[in-house]
């Protein structure tokens, strides 16, 4: 199993990984959401504002993890007021249970620790949960939040 980074060239796949990731938290797929995935993952890549690794096996993607970078107003518990969001953490159900989601954290965090990005935040699936819990995410009002020493 190999780790890497995706790229722009990667985008057909993340659209397809994040319906079924949505479809495997039980979100039936009432709309069609191609479009809107497409502009998303575009945009995101063309102005730096997520990374997202990938876990292949065997020419596969079996999962994946990203964060996304957000700037608000300076507050007093967030001088920058920049902010990281984890989302997209999917891993296939043949592949759970390995290791793997935790692995992408690392790699994620490792990333958000580059750009001195202090607040990480994440919603959760059930399936998640006990995994950002073991990584020391603490639940916050509607969010799962990891503040990190920079």
């Amino acid at each position: 199993m190999i780790y890497r980074k995706a790229t722009k060239q990667d985008i057909p796949q993340l659209c397809q990984i994040r319906k079924q990731q949505l479809i495997d938290e039980g979100i039936p797929p009432s709309i069609d959401i191609d479009k809107d995935l497409l502009r998303f993952f575009q945009d995101s890549f063309q102005h730096d504002t997520i990374i997202e690794f990938l876990a292949i096996d065997n020419d596969q993607i079996i999962a994946t993890g990203a964060v996304c970078f957000y700037d608000y107003p300076p507050t007093f518990s967030n001088q920058t007021g920049r902010i990281a969001y984890i989302t997209n953490m999917y891993t296939k159900p043949a592949y759970r249970r390995q290791s793997i989601a935790t692995h992408m954290l690392d790699l994620l965090i490792n990333e958000i620790k580059k750009k001195h990005i202090e607040i990480v935040r994440l919603g959760a699936s059930q399936l998640g949960k006990p995994v950002y819990e073991k990584y020391g995410f603490q639940q916050d009002n509607q969010w799962y939040s990891l503040k990190l020493d920079n």
